[in-house]
């Protein structure tokens, strides 16, 4: 599994690796392996041994009842408040409003806003604004993108290796590679996830999002071209709808001759230069207009949070009110895909601890 600093994303783009350098996955993996879980290589990505995720959730449960450690569920903090000595922390309960709870420090962990089904709703962001922190402004991650135009309806369910690249006012944002999956509404898969936190931000930003698709990113444009100009000679009699047999999915072949313009009648031999320049182009720079992502449910992640700028990288305290530690995804950082957002929860998780512990 690679870890390097272009994996972690933020406005402070050095804060996320000075954290993650101070725990990494190394020793994740060992303390993780005293605690039972024996990891193995599975395309790249580190697992458990048994394949089940839930056996990561049940050692650290097992981990926290080992060392003693008092929790309690099914609480909603409503109020932190910084005390002369320690916190008192509001917060209801299901049975009771208002209980109160004392500490010496508190980490804040509250996740984003991202599948609020799993519990993270958000409010930790209004905790950390009452705690005197800014906000980079936060958008879904790790999301889908709606599309303006009205063929995908009839390319829903296609997959096909590709690479997005995301533009914003013309301007190059980031791209990516990989099974690009065409959906009624537009484009998702793993590599629209990658470069999906910039187009979020840039639609925020009011700007004009396209997504350019390569469907044949092997090929440099000129080869490409001639890759067609032969496959035509090679069979000029055979129609232009059977033309993309065997190489790409039929449905979508049909959409790159209507958007070329080119008739699926027409045999391959007799396609004009301009023609064949236009559906080389087609194939290569498909451009799409992105007019959203998908919701805060649908994303994985959140890009954006607390300004790292206000956190000290070695402890994860807050340089705004001394004995609070953040941690996770309330934070302005946001991995790629491929576990570097557990990473991210690991590493920050792990020094905000160590730091309340010597608060």
């Amino acid at each position: 599994m690679k870890q390097e600093p272009s994996c972690y994303r933020s406005d402070s783009a050095a804060f996320p690796w000075e954290v993650v350098s101070r725990y990494p996955v190394h020793r994740v993996i060992a303390d993780l392996r005293k605690m039972g879980i024996y990891s193995r290589n599975k395309n790249g990505g580190l697992y458990p041994f048994s394949e089940q995720a839930s056996a990561v959730l049940d050692v650290l449960r097992m981990e926290i009842e080992r060392l003693g450690v008092e929790v309690r569920t099914q609480v909603h903090v409503t109020g932190i408040q910084k005390e002369s000595r320690g916190f008192l922390v509001t917060a209801d309960t299901e049975e009771k409003k208002g209980v109160s709870f004392r500490g010496d420090a508190v980490i804040l962990a509250a996740g984003g806003r991202a599948a609020a089904k799993l519990g993270s709703d958000g409010s930790g962001y209004d905790l950390a604004k009452k705690l005197g922190h800014r906000m980079v402004p936060v958008v879904p991650a790790l999301v889908q993108l709606r599309c303006r135009e009205n063929f995908y309806r009839a390319l829903a369910g296609v997959r096909v290796q590709g690479s997005v690249s995301v533009y914003a006012d013309g301007v190059f944002l980031a791209s990516d590679t990989g099974e690009i999956q065409l959906t009624d509404y537009g484009i998702s898969g793993i590599p629209v996830f990658q470069v999906s936190r910039f187009a979020a931000r840039a639609l925020y930003e009011k700007k004009a999002v396209t997504a350019v698709l390569d469907f044949m990113p092997d090929f440099p444009a000129e080869q490409f071209r001639a890759f067609l100009e032969k496959r035509a000679g090679e069979r000029p009699q055979k129609p232009m709808e059977m033309f993309f047999t065997g190489l790409f999915h039929k449905k979508l072949a049909a959409v790159f001759l209507r958007t070329a313009g080119i008739s699926p009648q027409k045999a391959a031999g007799a396609l004009t230069e301009g023609e064949m320049e236009k559906l080389a182009l087609t194939v290569k720079q498909f451009q799409t207009v992105v007019e959203k992502t998908n919701s805060f449910e649908q994303a994985q992640v959140c890009a954006g949070g607390v300004r790292t700028d206000e956190v000290n990288p070695e402890t994860m305290e807050s340089r705004r009110t001394e004995g609070v530690f953040l941690a996770g995804e309330i934070l302005d950082v946001d991995g790629m895909c491929g576990g570097y957002n557990l990473q991210w929860a690991w590493s920050s998780g792990y020094l905000a601890g160590k730091g309340a512990a010597h608060a």
